[in-house]
């Protein structure tokens, strides 16, 4: 199963009130533009879809009209507008014209200013400073590696379209490499993420997200129930706001964030040894990871087995490095904020922690009532007080963090 497909879903509003021509050309990739139609309903889009006649012989105008719940459109002589010009009509409301799949001899169109067919007339009539064109390439492997084709998406970029893909996997063909169309949920985040304010743009964000390990022995060890999800949203929210986001992760199994460069980690002392040489080259530092405070001083080589009597082993324990009060402490430190997951008086611990540690803020919630879960509720502790920044799905919360810190940084210029 591949990563796009264990991506959970969109917040349900993440789209409310957009509306998106979702244009079909030709490819058998068309098999997922009908999931991406549903998907992008789902997310509160309005969805127009426009179909060349390539891509009728792949999915037809009524599987995609049962979707979109409008209308297909498939002919530049289409008489339903009341000027006769679709083309010049589909894309005046459009906050976004998505083209998937978009084929090579459709990009090629495109790169030559060609409008013979009504999705490419719409292409070039679109008001291009408020509708964005996406495209997202799907061909076989060697069509994609042609020059021409690099020639063509090269020009299509200059020229301001925004390219989602190729990704590489199997084929229809049978080949294997680069030319697969990305996944609808991949497409759908990818079109979230086009509308988010670009907040964090030319900053470098460093997160950590999930539990660590600590091993006792070949098979057991000492964990939490962090999940890891507040973490993987805040380095997708962060991402989606222009950043260039680097993930340190525990132990965990979430899907990487699409452009979010992601290291695996296991123990607080990996997470430790990773952290600290990355986080001078970054503006930002966000702990979300719940790391643990003890380790056992030495892990056994063995498995432990029950003692005679079945008196329990005793296990002697270290302190674990503290990673945010090291970071916080580095002479070019980034502007660092951390997570305080309470069982109990959460604004006193989440005051003390963030004095403790020397950061000026502190995301204070009650771990019990969130972890594992999709939903949480946040607390901003920070100098001069604390206020709430509500309730509700995770990665929502992260896009709301992500402008109260955005906030709080220098002007722009100051950036790293």
């Amino acid at each position: 199963m591949s990563a796009a497909a264990t991506t959970p879903p969109a917040d349900d509003a993440e789209l409310a009130g957009r509306h998106v021509v979702l244009g079909l050309s030709g490819g058998i990739a068309c098999y997922k533009s009908a999931e991406l139609a549903r998907e992008l309903v789902k997310a509160g889009a309005t969805v127009q879809v426009v179909m060349t006649e390539a891509a009728g012989q792949f999915v037809t105008a009524v599987t995609m009209q049962a979707l979109s719940n409008r209308p297909v459109y498939t002919s530049q002589w289409d008489a339903r507008a009341p000027n006769n010009m679709a083309h010049i009509n589909l894309t005046r409301d459009a906050d976004a014209l998505l083209v998937a799949p978009a084929s090579a001899d459709f990009v090629a169109k495109l790169a030559q200013g060609r409008a013979d067919d009504l999705l490419s007339l719409a292409c070039l009539a679109r008001p291009i400073e408020r509708c964005a064109l996406l495209l997202a390439p799907a061909m076989n492997r060697e069509m994609w590696a042609h020059p021409a084709t690099q020639r063509n998406a090269a020009q299509v970029a200059a020229d301001g379209a925004v390219l989602l893909g190729p990704a590489a996997g199997d084929q229809a063909c049978g080949e294997v490499g680069d030319g697969r169309m990305l996944e609808p949920q991949e497409l759908r985040d990818a079109l979230i993420a086009h509308f988010q304010p670009k907040l964090l743009a030319g900053r470098r964000v460093l997160v950590t997200a999930g539990p660590t390990y600590e091993a006792i022995d070949p098979v057991r060890g000492i964990t939490n129930l962090s999940s890891g999800k507040m973490g993987f949203a805040l380095a997708r929210a962060a991402a989606d706001a222009g950043a260039e986001v680097t993930l340190v992760a525990g132990p965990v199994a979430l899907p990487t964030p699409r452009g979010v460069r992601r290291i695996d980690v296991r123990s607080a002392q990996q997470m430790h040894d990773t952290v600290l040489p990355l986080a001078p080259r970054h503006d930002v530092f966000v702990a979300t990871a719940a790391v643990a405070d003890w380790r056992p001083a030495q892990a056994a080589g063995h498995k432990l087995k029950k003692a005679d009597g079945h008196v329990a082993p005793a296990i002697a324990m270290v302190e674990n490095p503290d990673i945010l009060a090291t970071v916080a402490r580095l002479p070019d430190a980034p502007y660092c904020v951390g997570f305080a997951a309470e069982s109990h008086d959460l604004v006193r611990h989440a005051r003390e922690k963030r004095q403790r540690k020397g950061v000026p803020l502190i995301v204070g919630n009650v771990g019990p009532d969130t972890f594992g879960r999709d939903h949480n509720a946040l607390l901003l502790v920070e100098a001069d007080g604390e206020h709430e920044i509500g309730n509700g799905h995770k990665l929502a919360l992260a896009r709301r963090l992500v402008v109260e810190i955005a906030r709080r940084l220098p002007a722009a210029g100051a950036a790293r």
